[in-house]
């Protein structure tokens, strides 16, 4: 496969950044970083990047015109020109690529990256966001002035020149004599006399960041042969030598890393600057080998909900980088994990499509889930808190998607629940808090914590001093409905079906009966039964779900999702101790059932009943009408 050269191109062009781009670049030139050479470890990412594709590239496609007999990075110091040169020999890039890749910031979150850049104090995390939004080569600015990249794509006969100080405009031209690969020139800021540590033109200083943050890349990095005197930054003319190890940290034992080591390569794989909450190492033998180094973030990226965002770990085959963002190596509840997987035993060639369908592959994607799951509930309870603080949205997710996994989900899951307004439960302490006799895990649903205290439906547990989960994520009205139970116990929501607490319901049933047929006819445009309440205390009615209805809150996600859903009546309950209550029942006995104002209360009842839960009144200005005129009677 070849790459026709571009026709009819002026010789120089120069053109504008993309306006994120623009603002990105003013924030690197003007802003002081603790740490620059978080820039000369993106730059060799990128080159690492460029090799890995290149060679992924000769393999799908055996007519590519391209060398690939001597992969490598190489770096370049020039002390007396004051530049730093970063040149790989891999895939390159066309002049439409260079313009697309680094003139406009083709990325969902550019507006919060900014914002977040604008707004942290902290130089580490500014450090972190420049990886986790992919701009790292916009990074060069913190210590170069002038910014030439040459590139020419495998295969193409031309290559493309691009020049920018990082001031809004760039320059981009043909270079006919380009090489194969990408070769990156940081024309460096004068030397700062007082700050030896960021002199990036000495030698010395490079190969220091290069073992510190790149030392596992697995292709060559190689610079000048150091002189003796290495202090004296020359260096021998002609000879290079190899600054890393190449060694890929998931072939070694646990021993023969380091834990900066391990932070490093998490740094390279997630591109966040943070160091990774645990460390998943996963080794298989026998007829079918793989190996897998995971990580698990210690904080959630700023695309964790995002519909666009990439997600999954790299594969590797035989050492061979395969593709970044194997999503059918990780389900999507667990899209936060990171790392490496090198596989034995597949095709250099597999496809996305293919390893969707590959037997090997589901096996793996198996053990790793349980072996992230295991992970994750064997975490010290800081590390969990953390973990679930960051993450639990998303795992929770697994409750509906995963139904193999189910259990073990649960088992790592945590829940707010009325036993604490400040930490949340896990569901093995709910249990064995259970009071004699209690069959289910009760749960309640809504959009606050606040909303849910407050709500009637919980009277009656609090009053018996019953546990009940606070479920506020949309993603929780999704899998109480999925999930069976947990440990024997079912799960029952305290709004829905009918509750046996109170023996009071059964005394008045026939003292009420009366009232009940009569409302059930008055209000059946709006419900499907009246009844008596075990669950309320202190309220006069209240409104539920039968066992298997629809929350009002799934509901009206169904319908902004734009799904048609039948109109869902609901029960209205009635406390037979409150006066409200049994004042209408005594004013139906004695005035019978045709008195308009006995309709105009039972749906007053109805309506603050729905009001009380957080629900939309069908017609809220004739209910203000027909409150209005009861106050200013009563008055």
């Amino acid at each position: 496969m070849t790459f026709s050269t571009q026709k009819e191109i002026p010789v120089t062009e120069t053109l504008e950044f993309q306006s994120e781009a623009r603002q990105l670049l003013q924030l690197m030139i003007h802003s002081i970083y603790s740490n620059k050479d978080v820039f000369l470890r993106e730059l060799v990412s990128n080159a690492s990047d460029a090799l890995d594709k290149l060679r992924l590239e000769t393999y799908r496609d055996k007519d590519l015109e391209a060398d690939t007999s001597d992969l490598h990075i190489e770096l370049e110091t020039d002390p007396v020109a004051r530049t730093l040169t970063v040149r790989d020999n891999g895939i390159g890039m066309t002049r439409d690529e260079v313009v697309s890749l680094i003139g406009t910031i083709a990325k969902s979150g550019t507006a919060e990256l900014l914002a977040k850049l604008r707004e942290t104090k902290d130089s580490a995390a500014s450090a972190d966001l420049i990886g986790q939004f992919g701009v790292g080569f916009y990074s060069s600015f913190m210590v170069a002035d002038k910014v030439t990249l040459v590139t020419r794509r495998a295969g193409a006969d031309e290559g493309v020149r691009w020049e920018s100080a990082g001031e809004g405009t760039y320059t981009i031209e043909p270079a006919e004599d380009a090489p194969q690969g990408t070769s990156v020139v940081l024309h460096l800021k004068p030397e700062d006399t007082e700050d030896k540590l960021y002199d990036y033109a000495s030698p010395a200083k490079v190969r220091e960041v290069v073992k510190r943050y790149s030392d596992f890349i697995t292709w060559p990095i190689r610079m000048a042969k150091a002189a003796p005197a290495e202090e004296s930054d020359e260096s021998t003319d002609g000879e290079l030598e190899t600054v890393n190890s190449m060694k890929a940290l998931w072939a070694r034992s646990a021993s023969e890393v380091t834990e900066d080591e391990l932070t490093e390569f998490y740094r390279h794989v997630s591109h966040d600057w943070s160091p990774p909450l645990e460390t998943i190492r996963l080794q298989a033998e026998g007829t079918f080998e793989y190996q897998a180094l995971l990580f698990l973030p210690s904080r959630a990226p700023f695309d964790l909900f995002m519909r666009d965002a990439r997600r999954g770990v790299q594969l590797y085959v035989k050492r061979v980088f395969i593709m970044d963002d194997c999503e059918a190596l990780v389900p999507e509840y667990l899209r936060f994990v990171k790392g490496v997987v090198d596989a034995q035993d597949l095709s250099l060639n597999v496809s996305r499509e293919i390893l969707q369908q590959d037997r090997q592959i589901e096996l793996i994607r198996r053990r790793l889930v349980r072996k992230v799951l295991s992970t994750v509930k064997a975490l010290e309870p800081e590390k969990y808190r953390t973990f679930w603080t960051e993450f639990g949205k998303a795992v929770k997710e697994g409750l509906v998607s995963d139904a193999g996994n189910r259990d073990s989900i649960l088992e790592i899951c945590s829940f707010p629940s009325t036993h604490s307004a400040d930490e949340p439960t896990r569901l093995a302490d709910y249990v064995a808090r259970m009071k004699d006799g209690q069959e289910h895990i009760y749960y309640l649903t809504g959009e606050s914590r606040q909303a849910i205290e407050n709500s009637p439906h919980l009277e009656a547990f609090r009053a018996k001093d019953y546990e009940v989960l606070v479920l506020t994520d949309p993603i929780d009205e999704m899998w109480v409905d999925a999930v069976e139970g947990f440990e024997g116990k079912q799960f029952q929501s305290v709004a829905k079906g009918q509750l046996d607490l109170d023996e009071q319901e059964s005394e008045h049933t026939e003292e009420f009966k009366p009232l009940l047929d009569w409302m059930t006819t008055a209000l059946g445009d709006t419900v499907k039964e009246v009844r008596l309440s075990s669950r309320l205390t202190t309220s006069p009615a209240c409104i539920v779900g039968d066992e298997h209805d629809l929350t009002p809150t799934l509901e009206k996600m169904y319908r902004a999702m734009g799904q048609e859903l039948p109109p869902v009546k609901r029960i209205l309950e009635l406390n037979p101790t409150h006066p409200l209550v049994a004042g209408l029942r005594t004013a139906h006995t004695e005035r019978g059932a045709d008195d308009p104002r006995l309709t105009e209360t039972a749906q007053l009842m109805h309506d603050m009943a729905l009001l009380a839960e957080g629900g939309d009144l069908p017609d809220p200005a004739k209910f203000v009408k027909v409150l209005a005129s009861r106050l200013e009677q009563a008055l």
